[in-house]
């Protein structure tokens, strides 16, 4: 059976996440690697403090998942798959041979920190639990104004929404989809209206950085968590990286994408499982793991199924 591996977004960290990882040669390694490039002692970004900062966040979802995906890559395994929401995508190109690393950590430092200077304050994201895609669109359409932006941002089910805009304007559109039904509006943990037109200018930027950068055809199988359409092209890769801060994710859509091409396990990369909850709903006839809370060794031996089953 094919195999996808998954890499999370903002929202999934956690502190200590970095000191947490696998006691293993090849993630020490990738820890070496990524202190070397960024000129900084990279143990020191999992912290709480540190986590207040968008770039230290994003640098640290990309570390955790390159290293664990480099240590099963180690052990023998290989994705037929790789997908990644918002910046989860840089370790899934990392991981598919299209980004080096060393380019990859020097990216989402500028990226992170574009979008922090972008939306210092009053800014970030709100997740909203049992209402459809029109009910919300129709909300937004009621609340967004210039003085109060609010956009859609993420599709993650089919009634787990994520809006994106000014703390003021989130809350009246919370405060108006617990009135229809809503089960839950509650904020996440981003400081910034990530996806959204909000973040255009800070994309252009990170697009003029790209352009200095190499960017390879995709050895893995690479699905776009934007397009939730299959990537092969060096420059459409460059562009979906680039962009994606701006761009509604549509992970409903990249899953369902994957379960249509025959993905039946669907493994997460560290940190956290919010990713295989959201798979637990599209992957019924499928397998469902996170690495973490896993031993290796039964992901090994779940890895080897699929894999020989492939075969």
């Amino acid at each position: 059976m094919s195999t996808l591996w998954a890499f999370p977004g903002q929202g999934a960290q956690q502190p200590g996440m970095l000191h947490g990882l696998p006691d293993a040669p090849v993630v020490r390694a990738c820890l070496d690697q990524a202190g070397a490039v960024l000129d900084e002692p990279v143990l020191g970004l999992d912290s709480a403090d540190a986590l207040r900062d968008t770039r230290a966040v994003q640098l640290c979802l990309l570390i955790a998942g390159v290293a664990c995906a480099r240590l099963l890559l180690e052990r023998g395994h290989r994705p037929d798959y790789v997908a990644g929401l918002s910046i989860g995508a840089y370790a899934a190109a990392v991981i598919a041979e299209a980004l080096d690393f060393a380019d990859a950590l020097r990216l989402v430092a500028l990226r992170g920190e574009l979008m922090q200077r972008a939306y210092p304050s009053g800014y970030g994201m709100t997740a909203i639990l049992g209402l459809d895609l029109s009910r919300i669109e129709r909300l937004l359409e009621q609340v967004n104004s210039a003085a109060a932006p609010v956009y859609l941002a993420n599709i993650n089910a089919d009634n787990q929404l994520v809006i994106a805009g000014s703390h003021t304007a989130m809350a009246q559109v919370a405060e108006r989809a617990r009135a229809m039904g809503a089960g839950a509006a509650r904020p996440l943990a981003i400081s910034v209206p990530s996806h959204c037109a909000l973040l255009d200018a800070p994309a252009a930027c990170l697009a003029e950085a790209f352009a200095q950068v190499e960017v390879r055809r995709p050895k893995v199988r690479y699905l776009s968590g934007s397009s939730a359409r299959l990537i092969l092209d060096a420059d459409k890769l460059r562009d979906d990286l680039a962009y994606n801060m701006c761009r509604v994710v549509d992970w409903h859509s990249t899953l369902q994408t994957a379960v249509e091409r025959g993905v039946r396990l669907h493994l997460e990369l560290p940190p956290g499982t919010v990713l295989t909850g959201l798979a637990r709903r599209v992957f019924s006839a499928g397998t469902v793991v996170a690495f973490q809370g896993t031993r290796l060794d039964s992901l090994d031996a779940l890895l080897n199924q699929a894999e020989g089953l492939d075969r």
